[in-house]
């Protein structure tokens, strides 16, 4: 095809898409303009000494083609985080664990998560992530989960789970290795309730292979304890030791004290439901 027809093809493409509309006009240099916009719908250029008047995009048109396309992107993107929240979440709560509904009991605490999120960009390249520590039920798991949450905003892959999830699946695939692998695809890796694992020579094995995975792909983790610092610092054997330790050079300890946010929610249905049931 030669340059004329292949101009002609192209001409004819856009006199396809961008037709003329009632109320179009002609104006002085012989062009068409939009009746809406008053800007050009048609163009002039010289090709190898042919003048030529291909159709275009009026203002208001292109103004329209951009919202469509940011529109679609926005959609696009909202598909991938409902997509990124249904996979990275083990229970369908932890989805609604955000910094919105955050009842600021540990405000402290709260507004370090958030700066965790805000630096995550940099802190990624680092591997840097945190280890929060401290008595059962002191939201330690919701604030890993509103971090999670809040990078899943972002469009990071984040994935929450725990080592007793971890070693179940484990037990049942012949690939140990490739699984182990597939938790680096995640940019952030959350896991819950580090010691409530079982306590065997074989445990304390793949503990040590999934920290370790992490460790040398140079990826962050996020790992909750009921540990003591104490116990992190000074455990009893050799095993633990190897683990703990590739955990606190990567990790930020953080202690997650007060009190247990998931007594007090206890004692405000027990409350509800007496004066529900007239018991008061």
């Amino acid at each position: 095809m030669d340059v004329n027809a292949m101009v002609s093809a192209l001409e004819a493409r856009a006199a396809e898409a961008i037709k003329a509309e009632e109320g179009d006009y002609i104006g002085d240099d012989g062009l068409l303009y939009c009746h809406k916009c008053h800007t050009k719908k048609q163009t002039e250029v010289n090709i190898l000494g042919t003048i030529r008047r291909p159709m275009c995009l009026c203002k208001c048109q292109a103004e329209k083609r951009a919202a469509e396309e940011e529109e679609y992107k926005r959609r696009e993107f909202e598909q991938k985080v409902n997509e990124l929240r249904r996979m990275g979440f083990p229970e369908a709560d932890m989805r609604n664990w955000t910094f919105s509904n955050d009842d600021l009991t540990n405000e402290k605490i709260t507004k370090a998560a958030q700066r965790y999120v805000d630096n995550f960009s940099e802190l990624r390249k680092s591997g840097k992530g945190l280890l929060l520590y401290g008595n059962t039920g002191t939201g330690k798991t919701y604030t890993a989960c509103e971090i999670a949450n809040a990078l899943i905003d972002k469009g990071y892959p984040v994935l929450v789970t725990n080592f007793a999830r971890i070693l179940n699946t484990l037990q049942g695939t012949f690939e140990k290795q490739e699984y182990v692998d597939s938790f680096n695809r995640y940019q952030l890796l959350v896991i819950d309730d580090l010691g409530i694992e079982r306590d065997t020579a074989y445990a304390k094995e793949q503990v040590f292979n999934i920290i370790d995975s992490r460790y040398r792909s140079g990826l962050p983790m996020i790992i909750t304890t009921n540990l003591t610092m104490e116990k992190i610092k000074n455990p009893e054997d050799i095993e633990n030791r190897r683990i703990y330790d590739r955990i606190l050079e990567r990790c930020f300890p953080i202690e997650v004290g007060g009190s247990s946010r998931r007594r007090k929610a206890v004692r405000e249905d027990y409350d509800d439901m007496k004066n529900l049931l007239g018991l008061e």
